[in-house]
């Protein structure tokens, strides 16, 4: 995330998506209530972390973090992912498991 923000990304042009558990940031903003966390959403304004369960419900951004850090890394949800990416999808796991969602050699 740093190197992104270091390099001149806004950061409301990143949308982060989790498998497993949640980022901490989504389950704090979550503890206001769905409609809360969806507003920051809408906002625009910062980085934004969502399970990737919800990816059909986040609007795409220039840049697409999806995060592999547990749970299963579904292969609707990484495509998904992908097309809400407008310049750039970045896609971080064990490689085996993101191969065997991807159906390739990454």
């Amino acid at each position: 995330m740093d190197l992104l923000l270091d390099t001149g990304r806004a950061p409301g042009d990143i949308l982060v998506l989790t498998t497993g558990d949640p980022h901490p940031w989504a389950a704090h903003e979550l503890s206001f209530g769905e409609a809360a966390y969806w507003a920051l959403h809408d906002a625009g304004d910062d980085v934004f972390y969502a399970d990737a369960a919800q990816v059909q419900r986040a609007a795409g951004r220039p840049v697409v973090v999806f995060a592999a850090n547990g749970g299963p890394a579904d292969a609707a949800a990484l495509q998904v992912a992908r097309a809400r990416a407008g310049a750039l999808l970045i896609v971080c796991g064990e490689p085996q498991q993101i191969n065997s969602v991807l159906g390739a050699g990454v």
